[in-house]
């Protein structure tokens, strides 16, 4: 986990009403709210981070609930459209039957590359894949009362991206980030990094004739893959760079360092650091527990704290 891309580093999505989707995340599907704070641009909404205890890097999955007001997505090329998170061997029937009795929409038991997943959505319609992976994830779950540690998720398996041309984004998985081309079946072809265990595929989807998509409620706002820290971080803004693309300055998001830059299927990319992580300013044991302002808005926590939905 040296000069490399090392997976996913977290996904962030767009949601609507912030309580539907805390008690969705939190309740249903039992991840852990690994921190609670607000839109660097938009202060009057929240960002959610969920993932395991730690806020491990490969496990974070971001949402900017931005009120009932904002519009449906529409799934499409030029997006990710499907997240996938990794689940223990026997655990699909729990789900099947946890997301019968809390009216979760969701699919059949099917098959992929030699994988079992189950397909559901939010309650904004994102769409994930629960995947039953060839080789045991044994990372380490968050559990509740009511998702333990036999069902519970272990944190991201692969992305799907849907482009109408995948070869550009193909390069830049393999040219600049490291990853090769594992197995295709039809018009899905699958990219891995060795640098990881986990976190590790990303799923190209080729459908020439398909229309953009819409990035609104219930969709993915962008993916950012994982390096060791910042340093790392700003050899990948070069090789970005000289393979011709635009990219931002280093941008400090507290918890982590970013680069963004959309890849030319249209998806936006981010590059972000694993240092300083999420226990900065919280305890490992507190995270998730606090609105934790950027320091530029704590001046203005009253009037924040007065205008944001209740949780509880």
């Amino acid at each position: 986990m040296e000069n490399t891309i090392n997976g996913i580093h977290h996904i962030t999505a767009i949601a609507s009403d912030a309580k539907k989707n805390y008690d969705f995340y939190t309740r249903i599907l039992g991840l852990r709210m690994v921190k609670k704070t607000v839109n660097f641009d938009d202060p009057n909404t929240y960002h959610f981070y969920y993932g395991d205890e730690n806020g491990t890097p490969g496990t974070i999955l971001t949402f900017f609930p931005w009120g009932s007001q904002i519009p449906a997505g529409r799934r499409g090329t030029r997006q990710v459209t499907e997240i996938g998170y990794a689940v223990p061997e026997g655990s699909l029937d729990f789900w099947l039957k946890r997301f019968e009795a809390n009216g979760v929409t969701y699919n059949k038991v099917s098959e992929k590359f030699g994988e079992q997943y189950l397909t559901f959505l939010d309650p904004d319609g994102l769409k994930f894949e629960l995947t039953v992976p060839a080789k045991a994830d044994l990372r380490k779950p968050w559990e509740t009362n009511e998702v333990t540690g036999e069902h519970a998720t272990r944190g991201f398996h692969h992305i799907t991206i849907t482009s109408n041309k995948i070869e550009e984004t193909a390069k830049i998985l393999t040219d600049i980030f490291g990853y090769r081309l594992l197995e295709q079946s039809v018009n899905r072809y699958r990219f891995i990094t060795d640098a990881v265990e986990n976190a590790a595929l990303v799923d190209l989807v080729e459908v020439p004739g398909e229309r953009a998509g819409h990035v609104a409620g219930g969709s993915v706002h962008h993916v950012a893959f994982r390096v060791a820290n910042d340093d790392i971080l700003m050899e990948f803004r070069k090789k970005v760079m000289e393979a011709g693309h635009q990219i931002t300055d280093k941008i400090d998001r507290n918890y982590f360092y970013s680069l963004y830059f959309r890849e030319p299927g249209g998806v936006l990319f981010e590059i972000a650091s694993d240092n300083p992580g999420f226990a900065t300013d919280e305890t490992v044991a507190e995270l998730g527990t606090g609105l934790m302002l950027p320091p530029q808005y704590e001046p203005r926590r009253a009037k924040i704290e007065a205008v944001l939905p209740k949780l509880n």
